[in-house]
């Protein structure tokens, strides 16, 4: 089997002779008009068949079964295969996407949230001499340029911070990150910039002082990777393109080529993941891009053939967004074992990582505690004394399979380059496996050039370049102020929504229910610290979300920002989805079958599913481990003392154990009111043997973790502390007045 590395040598102006004529902010200019002009001849020639309404799914899935043939069927609904989808529509092609789970389910939804050429690959590049890792940064910078204009809404310019400790590192990695500027040409963001040690504590006053000699910054581009995975799928969609979630390949379909004699791939037999229901889907050409599957699909077609993917799992935690500034970005060069770490804004949260580590394929990676605090202490490493990195403030972890391409014996996927490449079986299956988030639409571009060529397809030139995304359109920086001033929506939300959604904030805000209350008019939010609304659960559902994963997790970023807001968000997505999509009650309503969640008993099917992702896949398991019946605790006898007093202060009685009746006495005592089933929950977070009370025992475990950093935020922690000085304040309580009496 041949294998054609894709290295596609994309011509970028950046000469010195452009850099001469035009100044700095000429070049930007003259970029931008070239982006708009692309733009402009992109979409001119394309005819649009959804511009109002997207087609329900089941309208899809019906396009996929009573299609007669296909031009391309792309299996796979990542960054990689969502690309090919979209170019291959644009380029006239009959074309259909399946994707067993949901769109951005794997790899694309767990990355760093950059879009960058990748600078450690330009070291490597200059350091071997590897020209083939110069052009892939080359090629990289050139896409980054081109996302951040096609898609604005979802993706910025972020300057990057690069602290330096020794003096003799500031000429290095100056020269280096000019590099960098100079090989993206004129699609340079912004000029990198050298800053004094001063400036830089001003900048970013988390900073490790000690030995900081200055800092140098550098730009490269942001985005929402979820939702932009999702603007490129809705975009074929809109084009004519077939899509479906949630519809898995079962085998593919062959047959004998009269030419050759020799058997061809000529569709797939899928399956509705929802229903069960299986049909066979007929196309000329079918496209691999499955990601870290790749091989799984290759060996349907033959299973004699050798892997060419090398998984490799990077882990990355969300800390709250006090670690970072708004607006700066870090970046650890080298770590204690030789990895780069990114500490970057998002969201308002903070995003640190990632490892690098081989690892087996699944379609459920699994943070792992040892990957966690190796990236805590690197942050440590980092960040001034007086910022105290514990344990219990990471509120998400997640795991992302990387499809690194690789030779099967190589064992070290640290020294592998990102590079993807495109093969053509002898049967005829395209596959584009390996590559970046950021080289997405040149892999898809090379790939349906294969394709094309190798099925003697009939098909127009590449139109994908400039060819704006999902939600671009009328997208302005200013939009959410209209949002403000036509709905009432409040400021944080509108800001979220056009961020979001771009253009289409304005359906969204449609769907708001009205709050009831002067102020916001519209806008009812699932939990009060996020800027997401209910109505973006029904717009979810437009969106083909099936399921409340699909929301918590990819139309919404919740789960990835906060996993306990997601789990208390959770009901009401459920009831909302079951409302619209008419779901059972056999469907809401079964025993859960996980034993290590058991203590949920009866529940929605859909709730008990999203919070078993929040449990294993987004980090939720790991950070209440911080607080088990075997942890030691580690107080003084003067702490000790204390807490003591601060329990019997609610458990009056001294049975050695509070419920939510002792709780709620002394709270109404000091005119606090917190609902019975928020202080259910509250105590249930503590209650480490899930007998309805938290002992003595398991209070002193919560103080000593919440002491070592394990646990923070604790609700009951705080409420019991601010209830005892309250009542310390008050003084003594009499009988009358707490309720209490005969």
């Amino acid at each position: 089997m041949a294998f054609r590395k894709a290295l596609k040598r994309t011509a970028i102006i950046g000469s010195g002779a452009v850099a001469t004529v035009f100044g700095l902010s000429q070049l930007i200019e003259y970029r931008k008009t070239q982006a708009r002009l692309a733009h402009v001849a992109a979409e001119a020639e394309l005819r649009v068949p959804f511009a109002d309404d997207f087609p329900a799914r089941q309208a899809q899935l019906a396009a996929l079964q009573n299609t007669e043939e296909f031009d391309v069927l792309v299996v796979g609904g990542g960054a990689t295969g969502a690309g090919c989808a979209l170019d291959a529509v644009t380029r006239n092609l009959k074309t259909a996407l399946v994707e067993r789970n949901d769109f951005s389910s794997g790899t694309s939804s767990r990355s760093t949230k950059l879009i960058h050429g990748g600078v450690r690959y330009l070291q490597k590049a200059i350091m071997q001499l590897d020209y083939e890792q110069y052009m892939m940064v080359k090629e990289a910078l050139h896409e980054r340029a081109n996302l951040l204009e096609i898609a604005p809404h979802l993706s910025a310019p972020l300057p990057i911070m690069l602290p330096v400790y020794k003096w003799w590192q500031l000429p290095y990695y100056w020269a280096g990150i000019k590099m960098y500027d100079l090989v993206a040409g004129i699609q340079c963001l912004k000029s990198s910039y050298v800053l004094s040690k001063t400036k830089a504590l001003e900048l970013f006053p988390m900073l490790k002082k000690d030995k900081l000699v200055g800092a140098i910054v550098y730009y490269d581009g942001q985005h929402n990777d979820a939702r932009m995975n999702l603007a490129i799928a809705l975009t074929s969609a809109r084009y004519g393109a077939a899509v479906a979630n949630y519809t898995e390949v079962v085998h593919l379909l062959k047959a004998n080529d009269p030419q050759t004699g020799k058997e061809k791939v000529c569709g797939a037999r899928c399956r509705d993941v929802i229903t069960g229901r299986e049909f066979d889907v007929k196309a000329k050409c079918v496209i691999n891009a499955t990601g870290p599957f790749t091989d799984s699909l290759r060996k349907m077609d033959n299973q004699e053939t050798k892997n060419i993917c090398q998984p490799s799992a990077g882990v990355h935690i969300v800390i709250p967004g006090y670690y970072s500034p708004d607006n700066m970005g870090l970046l650890d060069p080298a770590t204690s074992d030789g990895r780069v770490i990114f500490f970057l804004p998002w969201e308002k949260m903070t995003i640190a990582g990632t490892t690098d580590s081989p690892t087996s394929v699944t379609a459920h990676p699994i943070p792992g505690e040892e990957d966690i605090n190796f990236i805590l202490n690197e942050v440590r490493n980092y960040l001034s004394p007086d910022v105290e990195v514990r344990r219990g403030d990471v509120l998400a972890a997640w795991s992302g399979i990387r499809p690194l391409v690789t030779d099967p014996n190589s064992k070290d996927t640290q020294s592998i380059c990102r590079n993807h490449i495109v093969s053509i079986s002898d049967s005829g299956l395209v596959t584009i496996a390996g590559g970046k988030w950021t080289t997405y639409r040149s892999m898809a571009e090379e790939t349906l050039d294969a394709a094309i060529k190798a099925h003697s397809l009939s098909a127009e030139p590449c139109k994908t370049v400039g060819l704006m995304l999902e939600g671009a359109k009328g997208w302005t920086p200013t939009l959410y102020i209209r949002l403000v001033q036509d709905y009432g929506l409040e400021n944080e939300v509108a800001q979220h929504l056009v961020s979001t959604y771009g253009g289409k904030a304005f359906d969204v805000a449609k769907m708001a229910q009205v709050t009831g209350q002067r102020w916001p008019i519209v806008g009812k939010r699932l939990v009060s610290e996020f800027p997401y609304i209910e109505g973006e659960v029904l717009y979810a559902i437009k969106e083909y979300a099936c399921t409340a994963i699909d929301v918590i997790a990819r139309r919404t970023r919740l789960g990835f920002l906060n996993v306990q807001a997601a789990d208390e968000a959770l009901p009401r997505i459920v009831q909302i989805m079951g409302k619209e999509l008419n779901w059972s009650e056999e469907q809401k309503t079964v025993r859960f079958y996980n034993t290590l969640l058991n203590e949920w008993g009866k529940r929605s099917a859909e709730l008990e599913a999203a919070r078993k992702f929040l449990y294993l896949e987004m980090g939720y398991r790991s950070r209440s481990e911080q607080l088990t019946k075997t942890s030691e605790i580690n107080l003084d006898n003067q702490e000790v003392a204390r807490y003591k007093k601060r329990f019997h202060k609610f458990d009056k009685e001294s049975k050695g154990f509070i419920t939510t009746v002792d709780v709620q006495q002394v709270l109404e005592s000091i005119n606090v009111h917190i609902d019975e089933n928020a202080l259910h929950e509250i105590l249930n977070e503590v209650d480490l043997n899930k007998n309805g009370q938290v002992e003595i025992d398991e209070f002193m475990q919560l103080m000593s973790a919440v002491k070592k950093g394990q646990v923070s935020d604790s609700r009951l922690a705080i409420l019991m502390k601010t209830a005892e000085e309250t009542l310390e304040k008050r003084g003594p309580v009499t009988v009358d007045r707490s309720g209490g009496g005969v």
